[in-house]
């Protein structure tokens, strides 16, 4: 166990180190102690899935690492000869974050290494290791169109991927790749509503991995099953989902309100139209999930571990992550 405590550590301190660097190469080791930490963190020598899904997250990832690096070469290369072909190493160099975060159409692996991992280990594929590829996109990239390409290719990707899954961790796998659209739409106008989105997606992210965890459950067959008896989980359950969608009431429709305004505001009319629609795909699966998590009652055995939410904590975040964004409308209303 104390081998988990240092790595943690570590992959958090690479994180910071690429996200706080001035260089290029300092941005690239601290990637690389984040990508080396995360390793050991996910294999297992009891699990065949987790070492098959460590060795596929260290390929995909070093190849990300290599391009990155080989970008950083170029571009130090070509600012002393020819200023003329620096957007075309700035797009490798941002293809090459894209595929460290998971983004459409760099995808390939993510939706595979998530099925591998315990759902510990999901939520800091989920959350933690998107937040230093995209501080640096953001403070890094000018390449507007490119990025509006990779939004529209997330969108895509996420509602029509998504529709077909059974697994829960896959599922939430292209959630994520549809919120990185959203996320990569919102850091290229304006920072402070990244870190709105990014913060609200992590804590809906943390509620929704811990009912799964408590629940002991990776499927959507056990998920009904394990909803049979126990009304609290399922409306915990049904409410976070629905605030991932971004359905109006909940806290997860704050940001992409104030992403899509900005959007319009900016005069990009297609994009935001586009964002949207595909988003509805994504909810449509949510809406069916939960549906059916009302609806099904299935009278099998159940096999799996049930957990009464006892903890206070648990009530808390969920209560914040459901109500959060009338409590706060509310709140700005009477001040």
């Amino acid at each position: 166990m104390y081998y988990k405590a240092l790595f943690s550590s570590t992959l958090v301190i690479g994180s910071l180190i690429a996200i706080s660097s001035y260089s290029w190469m300092s941005i690239w080791i601290g990637l690389e102690i984040n990508l080396l930490s995360m390793i050991p963190l996910i294999s297992s020598s009891n699990n065949m899935m987790a070492s098959e899904a460590s060795l596929k997250y260290f390929i995909s990832q070093a190849l990300a690492s290599s391009i990155l690096l080989l970008s950083i070469i170029f571009m130090s290369m070509t600012s002393m000869i020819d200023m003329n072909s620096t957007p075309y190493f700035s797009m490798i160099f941002n293809s090459a974050l894209f595929t460290k975060m998971g983004a459409a159409p760099f995808h390939f692996w993510f939706p595979e290494v998530m099925e591998g991992l315990t759902w510990m280990n999901s939520l800091i594929m989920l959350t933690w290791q998107k937040l230093a590829p995209m501080a640096i996109i953001m403070f890094s990239s000018n390449l507007a169109m490119y990025m509006i390409l990779a939004i529209m290719f997330s969108m895509a990707v996420s509602g029509i991927m998504g529709i077909n899954q059974s697994s829960l961790r896959k599922i939430l796998a292209y959630s994520s790749i549809n919120h990185i659209g959203w996320m990569i739409a919102s850091m290229m106008l304006m920072e402070m509503i990244w870190i709105y989105y990014f913060v609200i997606y992590t804590i809906i992210t943390i509620n929704i991995v811990a009912i799964f965890f408590l629940l002991n459950i990776f499927y959507l067959n056990q998920l009904y099953i394990s909803m049979n008896n126990n009304l609290n989980m399922k409306l915990f359950f049904m409410l976070n989902f629905m605030s991932l969608g971004g359905l109006p009431p909940f806290l997860g429709f704050m940001p992409k309100w104030i992403t899509i305004n900005l959007l319009t505001e900016s005069d990009l009319y297609f994009v935001p139209f586009f964002m949207v629609v595909m988003t509805l795909m994504t909810l449509y699966f949510y809406m069916r999930i939960t549906f059916s998590s009302i609806l099904l009652s299935k009278t099998q055995i159940n096999y799996y571990k049930h957990s009464k939410i006892k903890n206070f904590l648990m009530m808390v975040s969920n209560t914040l992550a459901i109500m959060g964004l009338i409590s706060a409308t509310l709140l700005f209303n009477m001040v």
